[in-house]
C-alpha cells in the first residue's frame, strides 16, 4: 500500500497547467459525448452536472494516475475503472439508457453496460495522449510521466 500511495503522490504532482488542460478537454469532452448519447439515442446522464461528478471528479485523478503507462496497461486499469462506474451508475439508475439503442440492437441488452465500459476505458489512454497533445503545443514540451 504504501509503494501505491508513493505512485498515486508522484503522480499527482503535476503543474496547475496540466490539471487545468484535464479540466477544459475533459469537461467538453463529456458534454459532448452525453450530447452526442442524446442525439443519437444511446445513453446520457440524468443530469448534466453528473458530466462534473463523471469525467472530472472520477476520470481526471484516475488519468493522472495511469498517464505515462504503456497503451495496453491504461486500457487495462481504465476497464477496471469503467466497470466499476457504469456497473454502479446503472444500478443506481443515474444514467439514462434510451430503450431499443443501437447498442442493444448489436449487443443485445444484456451487454449494453458491458459494451459502454469497453467503449469508454479508451478514454484513458486516448484523454492522456489529448492532454499531452495540446500540451506540447501550447507549452512546447511533455507534460511529463
Amino acid at each position: 500500500m504504501k509503494e501505491f500511495l508513493r505512485y498515486a503522490k508522484q503522480q499527482f504532482s503535476v503543474s496547475k497547467k496540466l490539471i487545468f488542460l484535464y479540466v477544459v478537454i475533459y469537461f467538453l469532452w463529456g458534454l459532448g459525448m452525453n450530447e452526442f448519447g442524446s442525439y443519437m439515442e444511446i445513453a446520457r446522464f440524468t443530469y448534466w452536472w453528473q458530466v462534473i461528478t463523471v469525467y472530472l471528479v472520477y476520470m481526471i485523478p484516475i488519468s493522472l494516475l495511469l498517464r505515462g503507462l504503456p497503451f495496453h496497461a491504461q486500457y487495462a486499469y481504465g476497464l477496471v475503472a469503467m466497470g466499476l462506474l457504469e456497473f454502479g451508475g446503472y444500478l443506481m439508475e443515474t444514467p439514462y439508457a434510451y430503450p431499443n439503442n443501437l447498442m442493444d440492437q448489436y449487443l443485445n441488452i444484456r451487454n449494453f453496460s458491458l459494451g459502454m465500459a469497453l467503449f469508454f476505458a479508451l478514454y484513458f489512454p486516448a484523454g492522456n495522449a489529448l492532454v499531452n497533445f495540446v500540451y506540447k503545443q501550447i507549452f512546447g514540451k511533455n507534460a511529463g510521466a
